[in-house]
């Protein structure tokens, strides 16, 4: 087989993962808005978010790790992003933001349900925090394919996501494609 083929049958056939880029520019955030990412991790959502809302709006970074929060903060001083807030924060809990209600307009949550019991209870805080016709980006492993990720017991299904949200007062808005390992939806609060 040629070089050639070969490299063409490699770059038709690799996986893509989450681009948070892509994902973000897809959800039409505005200028000075406010966004909480719950469970955000190494902050890549967080500081895509901070740099698409501009210095006018907020980034809340929520994480019950601390090292996790300390590597957002040190990506965005190097950024020289000043609009992200930090906070350890258990979102299980009633309240666990810290946010007042209706504060924010969008709730970030990728790849954070799969890994806490009480979903319900996360979902609820999203809704308490989001503004009339605020959204939530829910991103969590698929179930199509296992190669990486989670083992298959500790993964939601979509639908059981989409009705566990539905429970709380989000409705489904839309789903977009996030790559090929995870599924996108984006709820809405009436």
């Amino acid at each position: 087989m040629s070089q050639t083929l070969l490299n063409s049958l490699q770059t038709e056939y690799r996986a893509s993962f989450l681009n948070p880029q892509e994902i973000i520019s897809k959800l039409g955030m505005e200028q000075g808005i406010a966004v909480a990412d719950f469970g955000c991790g190494a902050g890549y959502f967080s500081l895509t978010a901070a740099k698409r809302i501009g210095e006018d709006g907020r980034v809340y970074s929520f994480d019950i790790l601390p090292q996790k929060l300390e590597s957002v903060e040190s990506q965005a001083k190097s950024a020289g992003l000043t609009n992200i807030i930090t906070k350890r924060a258990n979102l299980e809990n009633k309240n666990g933001s810290g946010l007042d209600p209706e504060s924010v307009d969008w709730v970030i949550m990728k790849d954070m349900l799969f890994q806490n019991k009480e979903k319900d209870g996360i979902l609820v805080e999203a809704e308490r925090v989001l503004k009339s016709g605020g959204r939530v980006l829910a991103i969590e492993w698929n179930m199509e394919d296992l190669s990486i990720g989670p083992a298959k017991s500790l993964r939601i299904y979509k639908e059981v996501l989409i009705e566990l949200a539905g429970r709380v007062g989000l409705k489904l808005d839309k789903e977009i494609k996030v790559g090929d390992f995870h599924y996108g939806l984006v709820f809405v609060k009436a």
